[in-house]
């Protein structure tokens, strides 16, 4: 990462201004540009193309097979690619703010995931530790990394009605302040390749409701336990005392004991959960497929997003749970935006949101909007 003023902070000065500061430091991706293959600007980019290479990418195509104009690693890049675009779409950056931060890779790391560089820069946006940016080891979390990007870009005032390059370099301040205008059209394919291999967020939805029968509705009512008498519970622990009820059926428990085993584990927005302890970030949970995969080892089937798990099973009162359910929250009753499963005893194991662990907590700051038995 380049000289950054005081930290985060710089990101409220005007790209001009930061393109004029005396302080400005040379950028560190200019040696990664220099031991890359390409240069000159990319245009005329096939945005059909680019989507069906990404598509093979992420189903587990080699990237010796795989042509992508502008990458040269792209079995390591379009990963690293998908991991910007979902930590994007998890913090509600809009479109362009996810095109910025995908050419801002590009330009400083061509999307490597890289341990070194100019000074102390690290990681896929080549931020600094001694600049603020965290630690070298958080640095070199992609999700970490992205996070911090998007933070600084969305306090640039303005920012979206800034072009690509201007965006960037506020939050950059690189010594090269026009050359990430070069991957706009690459990265424009990126990202709209990308997002469309994600579950729909349901925005884009018509707001039909479903059958009376389908929902449970808030009543007033609500579990005999909620989950006070633990106290505080710590993030990523099981509280003291708890044991999944005895009566529990036999499903439910092998699906709650394979979700406590992720407990710590980071959030992933579009993660796939099916790796939550290992090092690629989309192999860890969100929500749903936190439940997904739950009772997928316990010999169920769930679809995959919160809009399509509130119509599983059969709806239950939200005062007649048992462990291994579904509960909803957020948005609406028919259209849900969080789902957590109920562990017995007051408490509910969730992946609640991007920068948190899957936890464990009490039901009683839990506003449930509908409730499923999914056995």
């Amino acid at each position: 990462m380049k000289a950054v003023a005081a930290g985060i902070g710089v990101v409220f000065l005007s790209p001009l201004l930061l393109a004029g500061t005396a302080m400005m430091m040379a950028s560190s991706a200019e040696a990664v540009q220099t031991s890359g293959s390409f240069s000159g600007c990319l245009t005329d980019i096939d945005s059909d193309e680019v989507a069906k290479h990404v598509t093979d990418i992420l189903d587990g195509a080699s990237g010796k097979d795989v042509h992508i104009e502008g990458l040269d690693l792209p079995a390591e890049q379009v990963p690293h690619a998908r991991t910007i675009v979902a930590t994007g779409i998890s913090l509600d950056v809009p479109k362009k703010g996810q095109i910025i931060a995908l050419a801002t890779a590009m330009q400083e790391s061509r999307l490597r995931n890289l341990n070194y560089g100019d000074r102390d820069s690290l990681g896929l946006f080549q931020q600094r530790p001694s600049q603020g940016w965290g630690t070298a080891q958080q640095i070199r979390d992609p999700v970490y990394a992205s996070e911090r990007f998007y933070k600084a870009l969305l306090k640039v005032d303005g920012w979206q009605q800034m072009t690509v390059t201007q965006a960037a370099q506020a939050v950059q301040a690189s010594g090269y302040p026009d050359a990430y205008a070069q991957w706009e059209e690459l990265s424009t394919a990126l990202q709209e390749a990308i997002a469309k291999t994600f579950p729909s967020t349901g925005k884009d939805k018509d707001d039909k409701e479903p059958d009376n029968e389908s929902v449970t509705g808030t009543t007033g009512c609500a579990p005999s336990k909620d989950g006070s008498g633990f106290g505080r519970i710590p993030e990523g622990s099981v509280p003291k005392g708890y044991k999944i009820p005895k009566d529990a059926d036999p499903k439910a428990r092998k699906a709650l004991n394979w979700a406590m085993h992720q407990l710590g584990t980071q959030y992933q927005w579009g993660g796939s959960c099916t790796d939550a302890h290992g090092p690629d970030p989309m192999g860890r949970c969100d929500c749903s497929s936190l439940m997904q995969q739950a009772y997928a080892h316990a010999g169920i089937t769930l679809t995959r997003t919160t809009y399509t798990q509130v119509n599983e099973g059969k709806a239950v009162s939200p005062s007649h749970l048992q462990p291994g359910d579904l509960i909803f929250s957020r948005g609406t009753a028919s259209r849900p935006e969080h789902v957590g499963m109920y562990m017995g005893e007051g408490l509910v194991i969730e992946a609640p949101r991007t920068s948190k662990p899957v936890r464990i907590t009490p039901i009683k700051d839990w506003d449930i909007l509908a409730a499923r038995r999914v056995l």
